[in-house]
């Protein structure tokens, strides 16, 4: 293997367990935060969808991952599953 494939090899790993979808942040969400406040705690979500001041962003993948549902610019409601 050669050394920059065992640099970009570390890098993912690492990445990937720096991960902010944890049970941890989820306990951190609340009703009325604001979206600014959500995404910096979670970062940038994976995906967004919305239509008439209604949205709904996700952040992780099929296996873990937070969903957080906003009205305007506040959270509504969230859930989360497989979160460690």
């Amino acid at each position: 293997m050669s050394l920059r494939r065992l640099a970009l090899l570390c890098f993912c790993v690492l990445l990937a367990a720096c991960s902010k979808v944890t049970q941890e942040n989820y306990q951190k969400l609340s009703a009325g935060m604001a979206k600014a406040e959500v995404e910096s705690l979670l970062g940038k979500p994976t995906d967004c969808s919305g239509a008439l001041g209604m949205s709904s962003c996700t952040w992780g993948d099929k296996n873990s991952f937070i969903s957080v549902q906003y009205a305007g610019d506040k959270v509504l409601m969230f859930s989360g599953q497989g979160l460690k």
